[in-house]
């Protein structure tokens, strides 16, 4: 197998977790209230906020490592695509 099959697949997986984690995220947002107006009654709502903010908080952590990592991989693959165009070009 090439280098730049192996890129590829790589890129494709490190891509594809990505899109889940986004998937994920976006579908705790959803729930996430922009502002809250609570008195003691509603205490148990106030919590469940601060769970998906806390939820939210560790993932964006791993979201900006993958989505760094998957750039970076796109531009090698990139470089290495072109670099090998280059080469086999006949004169």
């Amino acid at each position: 197998m090439s280098p730049l099959v192996w890129m590829l697949t790589l890129w494709g997986v490190l891509t594809g977790v990505l899109v889940v984690l986004l998937i994920y995220r976006s579908t705790l947002t959803m729930q996430e209230d922009d502002q809250l107006f609570l008195d003691d009654t509603h205490s148990a709502l106030e919590q469940e906020q601060r769970e998906i903010i806390a939820k939210v908080n560790k993932l964006n952590p791993f979201v900006k490592i993958l989505g760094a990592a998957s750039g970076l991989m796109f531009l090698v693959i990139a470089g290495m695509f072109i670099y090998q165009g280059l080469n086999n070009t006949a004169p």
